[in-house]
C-alpha cells in the first residue's frame, strides 16, 4: 500500500483518462480516473486541452467547477488550465456503499456564452485499510465431552477496502485441538468456523487461548487479529483419591478433647460440585473408634472426641471414604492407623534436706551449703532424672552426687562479697521422658563480709602547691580513700605519720581531719625558710584486725614577692650616703661604682634591675640596668661641679614590684690613685702590718665558728637516730661573707651580680704593697646556709666586712 500511495501521490502523475464522445447529443461527458488519498495540489488532467478550450478563455469566461452532491475536492488552475487536487479524497468516505466503482460527478460552467461540460471522476481504491474484527475477544464454552468435528461459528473480519484489497483469508494460531474452516458468501465475503479436531480433557488443559488472523489481498497485504478464549467445561469423570491408601499416626494418651489427630486431604481433578468432597466413616470402622474420634465431613479433619487411655487400648483403625457431589457421584477410600503413645505425665520433685542461708566470704573451697534429694513417680526413662544448676551465669558452686537420689551443693571457687554479695542458686531437676518435664527450686545464699580489703587512695603520690604567707588553719586539700568492705570494715580514719623535721614534729605543721581526710596547714609558711615538705598520710579501717594503707604527700611552697631587694654594695651605714672619690682626669667609660642588690625571693621575684632615680648631670654618668655598673659617659670639664649626687633604685620583677634605693655622692679630685688592674702604691710598713692583723683576726674568728658548728652537729647526730630519707628543701642562709671564704663548710649567700671591692695582700716588694682589684668570676653561686637565719643579717659578718672595708679605704687614702 505504501508503494501504491507513493506512486499515485506524486505531482508528476499523469492521469489516465477516457474521453468518450457521445454523438447525437449537444454535449459530451469527460471521465478521469485517479487513486484515492492523492496529496493536495496533485495534477489530475489538463482540462483546457481535453475540452478544446483556450487557456485564456477560462479566465475570460469565468470558468468554475460545480460538484454535484458532494464536497468540492478539485479545483481549476485558470492560468494553466489544469485540474488539480484541492483536498485529499478518501474513497471509503465518499462512497459509503461497498461497491467496486466510485464516481464523483461535476460540471465545468463557462459564461459569455454559457456552456456546461459534464465531468466524471472515478476514484480508484488503494489498500489503505486493514481487516478489523467486530469483537477483539471471543469467548467460547466447550464441554470436555464434545466429540471431535464439532463446529463453532466465529465473528468474521471486515475490510473497508473493496475488491482485491478486501479480506482474502484467515489463519489460526497453532493448536492440536482446534482448526478453522473458511466459507465464502454470495457477495464474496469470507466467513470462518472453528472446528474441534481433538478430544478435550479439562483436567489436562482447561483453558485454550487462540489467535485468529484475517489477511486482505492488497499488496502489501494488511491483517487484523482477534483473540479466542475457549473454556473447557467439566464433567464428573474423575473419582476422589487419597495421597496414600494407609496412614499411620501417633497420638499421646490423655490428649485433650478437640485435639487434631490429622487432616485428610483427598483430591478430585474435577471442578465445581464435581470436586466438592464429603468425608465419612465406612461400615468397617468400629463403634469404639467412632466414639473416641470424630471426622469433619467437609474438611476431613480427625479430632479427639473422648478420653484416650494407653492402658486400655494401644491402637485404633479407621476406614474412611471421600465422596464427590456430582450427579453420578464417585468415591475414594483409605485406612488410618492411630497408635497411642505413653505420656510422661508426672513431674520430678526436688527437696532441700539441709541448708545454710549465709556463709562468710572467706570460707574454704568444698564447704557444704545444702543437701538435696530428687525423685520421679514415673517409671522407665520417664522416671530417670538429672539435677543441674542454672547455667545462665557462672556460679562458684557445684553439685556432687553422694548417693542414689541425693546431691550435695558445695563451694567450688573462692567467694568475694565485693564482687557479689548474694547468690540465687536455682536447682533444676529434669526427667528423661519426651517431652521432658522439669521442676526447680531456688536457694538464696547471702555472703557475709570480712575485712579483707585495704583502704585505697585514688593516687599513690599527691603534690600540693601552697603559696607562702598562707593563713594558719587554711584547707590545703582533701585526701580520700575507698574501702569496698561493709559496715565497720569500711569506716576509715586518717592521720599523719609522725616525723620530725629540724626538731619540729610534722603534726605541728599540718593537721588532717580523721573522718574525711581534709588536710590543713597549721602555720604560715615562708618560702625563704622552707620550700617543700614530704610526709605520709595513713588511712586505716575499723575492722578486726584493722587494715591500712598510706600515701605520700609532697607539699610545695610557692614563692610570693614579699622581700625587698637588699643593697649590699656599695656598703653604707643605715641611712647614710655612700661617698666615692675619683680623679677629674677620668676617661670616658671609667667604672665609678657598682651597685649590687640581692633579693631573698626566687625566680622573677628575685630578678633585680637598676635605674637612676635622681642624677645631678645626666650627661656625665650612665647606669647599666642589669649589672648596676655606674660609668662615666664623658670626661670631666672645668664647668662640672666637684661633687655629683646620684640616687639609684634597685627594683625586683615581682607583682607588685618592691625596691630599695642608695644615694651615691661622687667627689672629684685633681690628683688621686688610679684603680687599675695592677697599681703599685707606696705605703708605710705600719699600714701593711695593721691590715695583716685584721685579716688574721677575721680568719681566726671564722675558724672558731666552724669548729663550734662541727661539734654541735656531731653531738646532735649521736643523740638522735637518723630520720627516714625524705627530700627536704635546704634551709636559707642569711650571713654574708666574701666569696674568698670558700673554705668555711657552710658557705655564705652571695648574689650572682655581687661585685665586691676586696683588698688582697699579694706580696711585699721592697716596702711596697701591691693592691689588686679582683675580677669576680661569672656565675658566682647563690648558696643557702644550713644554719637557720635570724631576723636580720649577721652582725658579726656585717661588722667584720664593714671594718675591713673602712680600714682599707682609710689606708688607701
Amino acid at each position: 500500500m505504501a508503494f501504491n500511495c507513493a506512486l499515485f501521490r506524486t505531482r508528476s502523475f499523469v492521469a489516465v483518462f477516457t474521453f468518450v464522445a457521445l454523438w447525437g447529443f449537444a454535449f459530451s461527458i469527460t471521465r478521469y480516473s485517479i487513486p484515492e488519498e492523492m496529496e493536495e495540489g496533485s495534477f489530475v488532467a489538463n482540462l483546457a486541452t481535453d475540452l478544446g478550450l483556450d487557456v485564456r478563455s477560462l479566465l475570460e469566461r469565468n470558468a468554475k467547477l460545480d460538484v454535484i452532491h458532494s464536497k468540492n475536492y478539485l479545483d481549476i488552475n485558470k492560468d494553466t488550465g489544469e485540474l488539480i487536487i484541492r483536498e485529499k479524497m478518501d474513497r471509503e468516505s465518499i462512497c459509503m456503499t461497498k461497491t467496486t466503482s466510485c464516481f464523483l460527478k461535476m460540471d465545468v460552467i463557462l459564461s459569455s456564452p454559457v456552456r456546461i461540460f459534464n465531468i466524471e471522476l472515478e476514484i480508484l481504491d488503494i489498500n489503505d485499510n486493514a481487516p478489523v474484527f467486530r469483537r477483539k475477544t471471543m469467548h467460547l464454552d466447550v464441554s470436555e465431552a464434545t466429540p471431535p468435528g464439532e463446529r463453532f461459528s466465529l465473528t468474521n473480519a471486515v475490510d473497508a477496502d473493496v475488491g482485491a484489497n478486501s479480506v482474502k483469508t484467515y489463519y489460526l494460531s497453532e493448536s492440536r485441538y482446534f482448526s478453522i474452516s473458511i466459507q465464502t458468501g454470495s457477495d464474496g465475503s469470507k466467513y470462518v468456523d472453528l472446528v474441534l479436531s481433538g478430544q478435550l480433557d479439562r483436567e489436562e488443559h482447561g483453558l485454550h487461548n487462540l489467535i485468529l488472523t484475517a489477511v486482505d489481498g492488497g499488496v502489501p497485504p494488511r491483517s487484523g487479529t482477534a483473540s479466542i478464549i475457549i473454556n473447557v467445561l467439566d464433567i464428573n469423570d474423575n473419582a476422589p483419591t487419597f495421597s496414600q491408601s494407609v496412614f499411620a499416626i501417633n497420638v499421646s494418651e490423655n490428649s485433650p478433647v478437640g485435639t487434631v489427630v490429622m487432616t485428610l486431604n483427598a483430591t478430585d481433578l474435577d471442578e465445581g460440585t464435581n470436586a466438592k468432597l464429603i468425608y465419612s466413616y465406612t461400615l468397617y470402622t468400629s463403634e469404639k473408634t467412632q466414639e473416641l474420634f470424630s471426622i469433619d465431613p467437609n474438611s476431613g479433619e480427625i479430632r479427639v472426641k473422648g478420653v484416650i487411655d494407653y492402658e486400655e487400648s494401644q491402637s485404633f483403625e479407621m476406614h474412611i471414604q471421600a465422596q464427590d457431589r456430582g450427579a453420578n457421584s464417585l468415591s475414594g477410600h483409605c485406612k488410618v492407623m492411630v497408635f497411642i503413645t505413653d505420656l510422661n505425665d508426672n513431674h520430678p520433685e526436688v527437696t532441700i534436706k539441709s541448708l545454710k542461708r549465709s556463709v562468710a566470704e572467706d570460707v574454704s573451697v568444698g564447704t557444704l551449703i545444702a543437701v538435696v534429694s530428687v525423685s520421679d513417680r514415673d517409671s522407665g526413662v520417664n522416671g530417670e532424672v538429672d539435677l543441674t544448676l542454672n547455667q545462665q551465669e557462672a556460679l562458684p558452686f557445684l553439685l556432687n552426687k553422694s548417693s542414689e537420689g541425693y546431691f550435695e551443693l558445695l563451694v567450688s571457687k573462692p567467694l568475694d562479697r565485693e564482687v557479689k554479695g548474694k547468690y540465687d542458686i536455682k536447682l533444676i531437676v529434669t526427667d528423661r521422658g519426651f517431652p521432658a518435664l522439669s521442676e526447680n527450686e531456688t536457694i538464696t545464699l547471702e555472703i557475709l563480709d570480712v575485712n579483707d580489703n585495704e583502704p585505697m587512695f585514688s593516687q599513690s603520690f599527691y603534690t600540693i602547691h601552697v603559696v607562702e604567707n598562707n593563713p594558719p588553719g587554711a584547707l590545703l586539700t582533701s585526701l580520700s580513700a575507698h574501702d569496698p568492705d561493709l559496715n565497720e570494715n569500711q569506716y576509715l580514719v586518717y592521720f599523719i605519720m609522725e616525723k620530725e623535721i629540724v626538731n619540729m614534729s610534722m603534726s605541728m605543721l599540718f593537721s588532717i581531719n580523721p573522718e574525711n581526710g581534709d588536710l590543713y596547714g597549721l602555720k604560715t609558711f615562708d618560702y625563704e625558710r622552707e620550700k617543700e615538705f614530704l610526709f605520709h598520710i595513713e588511712a586505716r579501717d575499723s575492722g578486726v584486725p584493722p587494715l591500712s594503707s598510706n600515701v605520700t604527700v609532697h607539699i610545695v611552697i610557692l614563692d610570693q614577692n614579699d622581700n625587698t631587694p637588699l643593697i649590699v654594695s656599695p656598703w653604707r651605714a643605715h641611712g647614710s650616703v655612700v661617698e666615692e672619690v675619683i680623679p677629674r682626669s677620668t676617661e670616658k667609660g671609667h667604672l665609678v661604682a657598682k651597685v649590687v642588690a640581692i633579693d631573698a625571693d626566687s625566680d622573677q621575684n628575685a630578678r633585680v634591675t637598676y635605674q637612676l632615680l635622681q642624677i645631678s648631670d645626666s650627661t656625665l654618668f650612665s647606669l647599666d640596668q642589669y649589672n648596676g655598673e655606674i660609668r662615666t659617659t664623658r670626661m670631666f670639664s672645668y664647668r662640672d661641679p666637684r661633687q655629683q649626687r646620684l640616687v639609684v633604685v634597685a627594683k625586683d620583677n615581682g607583682q607588685p614590684a618592691l625596691s630599695a634605693t642608695v644615694t651615691i655622692k661622687i667627689s672629684t679630685v685633681e690628683h688621686a690613685m688610679t684603680f687599675l688592674e695592677t697599681t703599685e702604691l707606696p705605703l708605710e710598713y705600719e699600714v701593711f702590718t695593721n691590715l695583716n692583723l685584721y685579716l688574721v683576726i677575721g680568719l681566726g674568728a671564722v675558724s672558731f665558728l666552724l669548729l663550734i658548728t662541727i661539734l654541735v652537729i656531731i653531738v646532735l647526730k649521736c643523740q638522735k637516730p637518723k630520720p627516714k630519707a625524705i627530700k627536704m628543701p635546704p634551709a636559707n642562709r642569711n650571713s654574708l661573707i666574701s666569696q674568698r671564704s670558700s673554705t668555711i663548710a657552710d658557705s655564705t649567700l652571695i648574689s650572682s651580680d655581687a661585685y665586691w671591692y676586696s683588698l688582697f695582700l699579694a706580696e711585699t716588694r721592697k716596702g711596697k704593697v701591691v693592691v689588686r682589684q679582683p675580677i669576680i668570676p661569672k656565675g658566682a653561686g647563690y648558696f643557702v646556709s644550713s644554719i637557720p637565719r635570724s631576723i636580720g643579717p649577721s652582725e658579726t659578718s656585717d661588722s667584720r666586712a664593714s671594718t675591713l672595708e673602712q680600714e682599707s679605704r682609710r689606708e688607701l687614702r
